[in-house]
This record gives C-alpha cells, structure tokens and sequence, in this order.
C-alpha cells in the first residue's frame, strides 16, 4: 500500500483541507487526517488543489505543426494539413506528436485527454498514435477515426485495434464515427453497431452550416446514444440540441478554432439552454494554444458577451466534472470526493499573476496559465512536480518534434515562416 498527503492547500470548492490518496484512490479529504505510516507527503501550501482538466476532443498528431494555421480558415486547415501535410507523414511522425502533444496537455493541467486520431493511412500509423499516448504517464482515450471522410470498410481494423489494446487502466478506446455529412447513414449505422458490440464509447463531427439536419437525421435511423459525444455542432437546430438532450448525449465545444475558423459563435449558452451540459476542447494547435485556461476563457468571454448568463463555477465544471461524464468516466475522475482517483492539479495561488487568490473559480477561469502547474497527479501518481514533467529527456523527445516537423514540412514543399496558405504551394 502506497500513500500520499497532500496538505496546506486549499481545496476547490472545500476550502483549506488536506487530501489522502491510497493506491491511486482519494480516501478522504478534510483536516486532522489519520495519515498512515510512511506516507509522502507533498506540500500544497501556496496552492490550490483542484481536479485535473478534461479535453473531450483534440487532434493530437499534428503537433508538429504548432502555429502554422493561426491565420486559416477551415478550408486551409484542410487543405493544408490533411491535404498536404498529411500524406507525408511517417508512422514516427505520428508517434512523436502524439507523445508530445499529450505531454504538452499533462504539462497544463490536462489529465484526460480524448486523442481524435484521424491520420490512419496505414495500420502502423494508427499502431504508432496508440504507443504515443501510452508512453505518456496520462489518462488517456484514443478515438480511432478509422474511415474518417471515406466509404471504406473499417471493421477489421477496428477490431485490430480493439485486440491490441493493453488493458491499461489510463489508457482506452473509442470509436471516431464518420458523420453523416461524410459517409452514408447505412455507413454511420455500421460504426454504431460495432461500437455497440465492442462496447466503445463515440465521438462525432457535426454542423448544420449548410442547413443539413444531421442530429435529426440519426434520430430517424435511431442512431442517437447516450455514448456519443457530438463535436462541435455549430449550426444545428435548437430542437435537434433538444433530441441530444433527450438522448442523453453530450456535446464538445472548441471555442477558440470555431471562432477563427468560421464555424460560427460556440454553442455554449444553446447546448445549456437545452439542457446539455457543455464539455470544451482544444481541437488542434495548429491553429489554437494547447491549454484549457485560455479555452475556458475564450469560451467564458464569449457567451458573457453574448447574455451574461454563465458562471465561472459552471465554466470550470464543464472542463472538469462534465467532460469526465461526457468520457465515461463521471465515476472515477472530475472531482476531488473519496472513492475517486487521485487524478489532481496543484495550482501556484501565490503567483504574482493570480495573487491574491480570492475567488478560486473565476480566477482559474479568467487568469490561469500553465505557468501556475505546479503539480500534476495521474491516478496517484506525481507526473509532475516544482513546475517540471517527471521521468523525460524532454530535450531530446523536442528534437525529435523538431525533425519530423522539418521532414514533413520539406518533403511537401511548403515554408515555416508564416507566410504559407494551403492552394498557394502544393
């Protein structure tokens, strides 16, 4: 039996409490604890302890690419990286970004992350996103998008990858579903079948931009499942919101790309308003940052502008607890209560940026930055301490980053100077 104390801080939406965590597992929060013999014990003084965030949908193979989509549309997005980057990328190359994409997640905060993989040209490339999230100390669920934006049979392959999976409790499988916009309905209806059989959870690209109706064409086919959770989904019908609702989906909202990208104002107050609760995600840092802080903060901004109805309480939950249910995990992870994982983020509340800490939630919702991570938890264990990932030649794995992106980047012929728009180089 292992044990660990984290004592001094001040616990979200507790107060001033020490945590107890046995073998991965919180066992009891409060003051004057029975702490057993030989326990570590961190020092939380100065911070505040909170439950590790939750990103319900990124993209985390195109890490190599930080920054060079931060002035495109999505039809460069997709032009440039799916249709140009991606063709050049190596199985490596896939291994590389994800573990650094993860690793960069864990640095601020994020302690479950769903992987949207969708660079599955080979099986190894699928088998080389798998082995970078596992290489990673983080809760982590890869979303296979098999056939994303085909018609191709993808039943084997999931099937492949479902058998290869090491049964480690951090790390799962979900299915990335071809949406109806991408695939036919008697595809979509295969994907959900499989998922059913196999017992996966499902994530889904959709909009309504083009006045498709594609929530209510599900509903028509019966496709709709409380396990799927429904990305992005700007422009649908507040009554097609409603028969989400009814089906006890849920909904990823990635702020900062739909704004940039021209999908349209995030769903935020329309998903709530139908009695959804919102999850938020990052997307793709190509275009966007890779924390939560300055998703929530987009996010927060944008619908108090619009009605000033939202909380920074209920914002900060949509990043912890909701995303946790929307992942399947409710009952493990999202907060910090005994019987739950030790899945925890210290955060530096004496910083000079934050400092002084008077209100917890909208100061982590209006001002946190992943310079305020001090001290991460996954399951139990310390995945970060004093501000740095534990266990990692960190030098060494950017260098790899570094060559892959340089690879890529030459072989397809395009520049790194910020001067590159997919359709201008091929």
């Amino acid at each position: 039996m292992t044990s660990t104390l984290i004592t001094g801080g001040t616990v979200l939406n507790t107060g001033p409490a020490d945590v107890l965590v046995t073998d991965g597992v919180i066992v009891a929060v409060g003051t004057q604890l029975a702490v057993p013999e030989n326990t570590e014990v961190i020092d939380a003084a100065g911070c505040l302890v909170m439950p590790g965030f939750v990103d319900t949908h990124r993209h985390t193979w195109q890490t190599a690419f930080r920054g060079v989509g931060a002035d495109w549309t999505f039809a460069d997005y997709a032009a440039g990286i799916h249709g140009i980057l991606k063709p050049h990328y190596r199985p490596e190359d896939v291994y590389v970004g994800n573990l650094l994409g993860r690793l960069e997640a864990l640095h601020s905060g994020v302690t479950t992350m769903l992987d949207w993989f969708h660079a599955a040209q080979t099986p190894e490339h699928a088998d080389a996103a798998l082995a970078g999230l596992r290489d990673a100390p983080g809760r982590s669920i890869f979303c296979y998008g098999a056939g994303y934006r085909t018609d191709d049979p993808i039943e084997a392959e999931v099937r492949r990858v479902h058998a290869a999976m090491p049964g480690d409790d951090l790390l799962s499988l979900a299915l990335g579903l071809r949406g109806p916009d991408e695939t036919t309905m008697d595809n979509v209806a295969l994907d959900l079948k499989l998922a059913d059989e196999l017992g996966l959870r499902t994530s889904v690209h959709v909009d309504g931009l083009t006045g498709s109706r594609p929530v209510a064409a599900l509903r028509e086919r019966g496709l709709l499942r409380a396990s799927t959770t429904f990305v992005h989904a700007n422009g649908i019908g507040d009554d097609e919101l409603r028969m989400l609702a009814d089906a006890g989906a849920s909904v990823s909202i990635s702020p900062d790309v739909e704004l940039k990208m021209g999908f349209g104002q995030p769903m935020t107050g329309r998903v709530l308003a139908a009695g959804l609760r919102p999850t938020l995600s990052v997307d793709d840092t190509p275009a966007v940052g890779g924390d939560m802080f300055s998703t929530m903060r987009t996010a927060f901004a944008v619908q108090r502008g619009i009605d000033g109805g939202l909380t920074a309480q209920e914002l900060l939950q949509f990043t912890t607890i909701d995303g946790a249910e929307a992942c399947g995990l409710g009952d493990r992870v999202g907060t910090i209560a005994p019987g739950k994982d030790a899945d925890l983020v210290l955060l530096r509340a004496d910083d000079l940026t934050v400092a002084p800490f008077s209100n917890p939630a909208g100061t982590v919702v209006t001002s946190g930055h992943p310079g305020l991570v001090d001290t991460v938890l996954v399951a139990g264990r310390i995945v970060k301490r004093d501000g740095h990932l534990v266990g990692l030649d960190l030098p060494a794995l950017k260098d790899r980053l570094l060559e892959s992106r340089d690879r890529i980047a030459a072989a397809a012929g395009v520049p790194l100077d910020g001067t590159w728009r997919p359709g201008t180089t091929t």
